[in-house]
């Protein structure tokens, strides 16, 4: 396993990580098994996968659940990131809290759920605007002094709203939406992004040491072999919410991916692998959090370690990307 390492964090990190969005439960994810989840963790560990992102909102508790369950034997040897700021209610309506008093029983939720008595990155899953940040920070602090966290991470965040972060606490990584497709997206499942990940983020976390995690690197599934035209999902799938993977939306971006199988058919590779290693191409990624519904995907997706992209097929590929 090809590994990374950033100067805010002491650990090094596998270069392919796990995205645990999936292990929501088949009432959110199409496919998901609990099971097949337990195994596609275990499957991970084996291949020396040590990153395993989650969040409360995953499922309303489930993903972390699953995780605690997969990891409980191997906790010594994995790094969890889980998130806080997005709560719900007993209809699950969801909105944005960074409040202390609501970090602190988040906190503490996760650890029951994961069954671990520490999380090693903490993450602001979202801004909110309604919390100074400042405070928030402050909460952390205590958080990670009781032990309970090791590093402080924020997802979604402008780099102005980082700097305040980092102006009270250390901010050792950031995770933003990023894949070929969507290189300085304006918006994620109709939600306004405040930065844009390519020309600002990934600059930013170079310049101050921090690890970055793309999520979605391979757009829900858009970016595999195994994405179709017609219908994905069951109605229920939380996917259902990304307008690119609908109407015109959804047949411009197939026409792209289209063009790249074809590359990835001609030099014999899976469309997911070929994307992969574009990613890992980028020395300030420093561990992809891709999602999987089976175990054999997982291997699939640390088996593009095995190869590398050379500089012509790279050109071709951006070329498709418009990429100069």
């Amino acid at each position: 396993m090809k590994k990374r390492k950033v100067k805010l964090i002491d650990e090094e990190f596998s270069v392919i990580g796990l995205g645990c969005w999936c292990m929501s439960g088949a009432n959110f994810w199409t496919g998901c098994s609990d099971e097949e989840s337990i195994r596609i963790v275990n499957q991970a560990i084996d291949l020396g996968v040590n990153f395993f992102d989650v969040a409360p909102v995953y499922g309303f508790g489930h993903a972390e659940e699953i995780l605690g369950r997969a990891v409980k034997h191997n906790r010594h040897k994995v790094m969890i990131a889980s998130k806080v700021g997005l709560v719900w209610d007993d209809q699950y309506r969801i909105r944005n809290c960074l409040k202390p008093e609501s970090i602190y029983k988040e906190i503490d939720d996760s650890l029951r759920r994961l069954g671990t008595d520490y999380i090693d990155i903490y993450q602001l899953h979202w801004p909110d605007p309604e919390t100074p940040i400042e405070e928030t920070m402050e909460a952390l602090v205590k958080i990670k002094e009781s032990g309970k966290i090791r590093y402080v991470g924020v997802s979604n965040f402008s780099t102005s709203r980082t700097l305040k972060a980092m102006s009270v606490t250390t901010v050792a990584s950031q995770q933003c939406y990023y894949n070929m497709l969507e290189r300085n997206p304006e918006s994620y499942h109709s939600i306004p992004l405040e930065y844009r990940t390519e020309k600002e983020i990934l600059p930013f976390c170079k310049e101050h040491g921090q690890a970055f995690f793309p999520y979605s690197p391979l757009f829900q599934g858009l970016l595999t072999d195994g994405f179709q035209s017609a219908i994905n999902f069951d109605k229920n799938d939380v996917r259902n919410a990304n307008p690119q993977l609908k109407g015109d939306n959804l047949k411009k971006n197939l026409e792209t991916v289209e063009k790249l199988r074809g590359i990835a058919l001609r030099i014999g590779k899976p469309l997911s692998q070929m994307v992969l290693n574009w990613l890992i191409r980028n020395e300030a990624i420093t561990s992809i959090i891709c999602g999987v519904q089976k175990a054999s995907e997982i291997k699939e997706n640390v088996a593009c370690l095995e190869w590398e992209l050379d500089d012509e097929t790279m050109g071709e590929i951006n070329k498709v990307l418009g990429i100069e």
